[in-house]
C-alpha cells in the first residue's frame, strides 16, 4: 500500500512540476532594480532579438536592454530568469522566452 501512495504522490510531484520550480523558485523582482516595466535581455546578432525590439518599439514600449554578453548585470539577470537563450523579456514581472509575439503583445497591453 505504501508503495502505491508512493508512486501517486511521485506522478503527481512529476505532472505539476513547473507549478512546484515556480513556487520554489519565484521570479526575482528585477522591475525596481531596473525602473522599466519592459527589460529585453539579447545579444547583438540574435535575429529574433531583432524582431523583439521591433515588436516593443512598434507599440511604442520603452524598454531597458542588456546585451548578455557584454552586460554583467545583464548576463546575471538572465541566468537568474532562467535563461538559456535570448531574446528572454521581462514585462511587468512576467518573464517570456524566446520571441513569442502573442504573449509579448498581451503582456505589454497591461502596462
Amino acid at each position: 500500500m505504501k508503495k502505491i501512495i508512493f508512486i501517486i504522490a511521485l506522478l503527481a510531484v512529476i505532472q505539476n512540476w513547473s507549478n512546484i520550480k515556480t513556487w520554489l523558485t519565484p521570479t526575482p523582482d528585477f522591475n525596481s532594480v531596473n525602473n522599466s516595466k519592459v527589460v529585453l535581455y539579447a545579444t547583438a546578432w540574435c535575429g529574433y532579438c531583432a524582431k523583439a525590439r521591433e515588436l516593443l518599439s512598434s507599440h511604442g514600449v520603452v524598454y531597458q536592454e542588456y546585451n548578455i554578453e557584454q552586460s554583467k548585470v545583464g548576463r546575471t539577470q538572465h541566468k537568474e530568469l532562467g535563461g538559456r537563450g535570448v531574446p528572454v523579456l521581462l514585462i511587468n514581472g512576467e518573464v517570456v522566452h524566446g520571441y513569442n509575439p502573442q504573449r509579448i503583445v498581451e503582456l505589454i497591453k497591461g502596462i
